[in-house]
């Protein structure tokens, strides 16, 4: 791996027209492949993203608009780098905006105290939907299918299942009651959903259960696509 060529302290994201434009220029060269790239090109891509170590006052002024040489310079590499920098700006501002924790897949309880902890335990914010299942019992298969797509949808609702049996609450989750949803939210029971798939067809899919408890207001908004992704395809 190549040394870097930016100073620690020169590497803070700045604001302003002018912050943003030596935040991309500083992107742009730690982005590009040092060793194999062209001596002049590369000096002239560290006196960009450096400003304020230039020393040749011909030179000083590099907080200005990219000159026509620059841009000449750099422009086959452009495309694909500023998509990598608009990916990365927007991924910052999400996580800015974004409260709480963010979860990976459906969790596995596996006993009471698990269950309890994830209920007590986790952050205020955090909508958390617990299914009861047990094998065998119809819909309960079909349901945890449900919840690992919408799992991948809803990355700040953390989703659990946990066998009745392992709950060490059999006697109150009996096959009848099963599949059963939990939801909670600060430690507090939101919605309690025994035989929950009696609300839904026969045949059910995660949109079905989606809409099922966004009638109750039990999900948050769904996280939309990167627009990056739609201005890419609008490019001609």
């Amino acid at each position: 791996m190549s040394e870097r060529l930016i100073d620690l302290e020169e590497t803070a994201t700045q604001t302003g027209p002018k912050g943003v434009i030596n935040d991309w220029r500083r992107f742009k060269l730690e982005s590009m492949d040092q060793e194999n790239l062209n001596p002049a090109k590369r000096e002239l891509l560290r006196q960009m993203s450096s400003p304020s170590k230039a020393k040749d006052t011909s030179r000083g002024n590099l907080n200005r608009k990219m000159s026509v040489q620059e841009y000449e310079l750099l422009k086959e590499e452009d495309e694909g780098c500023l998509k990598s920098y608009r990916k990365r700006c927007m991924q910052e501002m999400h996580d800015k905006l974004s409260f709480g924790p963010r979860f990976e897949g459906v969790y596995d309880l596996d006993s009471g105290e698990a269950f309890l902890e994830v209920i007590e335990k986790e952050h205020h914010s955090t909508v958390v939907v617990v299914h009861i299942y047990k094998n065998g019992i119809k819909g309960c298969e079909a349901l945890n299918s449900c919840l690992d797509c919408l799992a991948s949808e809803y990355p700040t609702v953390k989703f659990c299942k946990i066998d009745a049996v392992a709950s060490g609450a059999a006697e109150r989750f009996s096959d009848e009651y099963l599949p059963t949803l939990l939801v909670y939210k600060a430690g507090e029971l939101l919605g309690n959903f025994l035989s929950c798939t009696q609300h839904l067809n026969e045949e059910f899919f995660a949109t079905d259960v989606e809409g099922f408890l966004n009638s109750y207001g039990l999900l948050p908004e769904k996280e939309q696509p990167q627009m990056e992704d739609d201005e890419e395809n609008n490019i001609e």
